[in-house]
C-alpha cells in the first residue's frame, strides 16, 4: 500500500533540519522495493536463509562487512567501528522471520509462498534497520557518526522462547550500551509513533495439558473420571483461581486456545488436553505464574479425581522500557518530525521477545505507525490481509539515524 505523500505529516523542527541523514527520494524507494521483495517471500523462524542473504547482499554492496550468525540464519554489522566513532555501541535490532497464515490481500507484492505471510510487519522491521545502515554508513565515512552503530537482524522471533536467546548466545551484545528497536502499529497513523517508559508489551508463555482417568459408559459416570467435566472446569476454573491468587494489577491471564475430548457420545474418555497462553503485564508476577498455575490445575485435576500433565513453555518476559533510552527516542522522532508525533501508547497484552535483550542492556521499542491517515477500517497484525502505509518505513529510518546522531 502506497499512497499520496502529501497525506503524512513530515513537519520537522529547526533542530530536525539541522540533523544529517536526511532520506533522497531514490533510497526511499529503494527501500520500499526491498520490503515488497521480503513480503513477496516470506520465510518462517530458522528458515530466512534468502532473507539473510538479501540483507547481506545489501549491505555488501554498501562497503560493509555484515556476518552472519552461528544459527545460520541472521545476521549483525557494525558502523563507524573504522571511521572514529567512539563509545559504546548502539544497537538496532530487527526481526526477520514470517507467520505460518497465508496472505488474502489483492496487491502485486503478496506473499509467493503458499501458507507463508509477513503478517506481523517484520519485513518492514528489516527495511528499517537496513536503510538506517545505509544512512548511517554514508555518515560514519563522513565523519558525522558520533559513535559506533551495531545493526542486528534476527530470526525466529515468533518461536517461544524467541530466537533473540539465541542470537544473544552468538555474543551479539558484546560491546552494547544501549539497544533499539521498533514494531509496526496499525492502531497508529503513520508518520506518528507511540511510545511509553515501562512495560510496553506483556510476558508470554504456552501452556499444554494433558488430563488422564479411567473412562467408561456415560451410563455409569460414578464409576469413571468424568473427563469432559474435568477438562472444562480446569478451562473454566483455573483463569478465576488465579485471578483471586494474584494482584489483579499484574494482569495474569489465562487463555485457551483448544480443548479435545473423545469420540462418541456414549463414551466417556480417558483422555483430554488442554493448550493455550498464560500473558502477564508484571514482570515480577510473570516469574511466580509456573508455580501458580501448576499449582491451580494440579488442585482442580484431583479434585475431579484426574491425573495432570502439564507442560509450561516459558516464551519471553515483557519488553520494559528503560527511561532514558524512550526519551532518546522521543527526542530523535520530534527532531526529525515534530514533538507532536509521538503519542502515548498503552501497554500492549501481546509478547515481543525484544525484551531479553532488555535483561542485559538498557534499551527501549517504539510503536510505529503504519494505519494510512484517515483509514476507518483496520488491518490487525497476525491477519492475512495485514498490510502497511509504506512511509513508516522512511519515518523509522529517520528517527533510528537521529538516535544515533543525538545519543549522547
Amino acid at each position: 500500500m502506497s499512497l499520496d505523500a502529501d497525506s503524512v505529516d513530515t513537519t520537522d523542527t529547526p533542530a530536525g533540519n539541522a540533523l544529517p541523514g536526511a532520506l533522497p527520494e531514490e533510497l526511499c524507494a529503494e527501500l520500499i522495493a526491498f520490503r515488497r521483495d521480503l513480503h513477496m517471500h516470506p520465510e518462517l523462524g530458522n528458515q530466512e536463509f534468502r532473507t539473510t542473504a538479501a540483507i547481506r547482499e545489501r549491505l555488501e554492496q554498501a562497503g560493509l562487512r555484515p556476518r552472519v550468525l552461528d544459527i545460520g540464519t541472521g545476521l549483525v554489522c557494525d558502523i563507524g567501528t573504522d571511521s572514529g566513532a567512539v563509545g559504546p555501541l548502539l544497537a538496532l535490532r530487527a526481526d526477520i522471520d514470517a507467520l505460518p497464515i497465508p496472505d488474502t490481500k489483492t496487491v502485486a507484492y503478496r506473499s509467493t509462498v503458499p501458507g507463508r505471510a509477513h503478517a506481523c510487519g517484520h519485513d518492514v522491521h528489516t527495511t528499517v534497520v537496513l536503510g538506517a545502515g545505509l544512512v548511517l554508513a554514508e555518515l560514519a565515512r563522513a565523519g558525522l557518526l558520533p559513535r559506533p552503530v551495531r545493526l542486528i537482524f534476527q530470526p525466529a522471533e515468533e518461536v517461544l522462547p524467541g530466537g533473540a536467546t539465541d542470537v544473544i548466545e552468538c555474543g551479539v551484545l558484546d560491546g552494547v550500551g544501549r539497544i533499539l528497536a521498533v514494531h509496526c502499529d496499525p492502531r497508529v497513523d503513520a508518520g506518528r509513533i507511540g511510545l511509553r517508559t515501562g512495560a510496553i508489551t506483556s510476558a508470554c508463555d504456552r501452556l499444554e495439558v494433558e488430563l488422564d482417568g479411567p473412562g467408561g459408559h456415560t451410563a455409569r459416570p460414578h464409576l469413571t473420571t468424568d473427563m469432559v467435566t474435568a477438562a472444562a472446569r480446569i478451562a473454566l476454573d483455573v483463569p478465576a483461581l488465579l485471578a483471586r491468587r494474584v494482584d489483579a494489577r499484574a494482569g495474569l491471564a489465562v487463555t485457551w486456545g483448544r480443548l479435545e475430548s473423545g469420540h462418541a457420545c456414549n463414551v466417556i474418555p480417558q483422555h483430554a488436553e488442554l493448550s493455550g497462553t498464560v500473558r502477564c503485564l508484571d514482570l515480577a508476577a510473570w516469574r511466580e505464574a509456573p508455580d501458580l498455575v501448576h499449582a491451580a490445575i494440579d488442585e482442580l485435576a484431583t479434585l475431579h479425581g484426574a491425573k495432570s500433565q502439564i507442560n509450561y513453555v516459558r516464551g519471553v518476559p515483557p519488553v520494559v522500557n528503560e527511561p532514558v533510552s524512550a526519551q532518546l527516542l522521543n527526542d530523535a522522532m520530534a527532531a526529525r518530525r515534530g514533538a507532536h508525533t509521538v503519542e502515548d501508547t498503552e501497554q500492549s497484552l501481546g509478547g515481543e521477545d525484544f525484551s531479553w535483550y532488555l535483561e542485559h542492556v538498557p534499551g527501549a521499542m517504539a510503536r510505529l505507525g503504519v494505519r494510512p491517515p484517515g483509514e476507518v477500517s483496520r488491518r490487525d497484525l497476525h491477519r492475512g490481509d495485514f498490510d502497511v502505509d509504506e512511509r513508516a518505513i522512511t519515518v523509522g529510518v529517520e528517527m533510528f539515524t537521529a538516535a544515533a546522531l543525538i545519543d549522547g
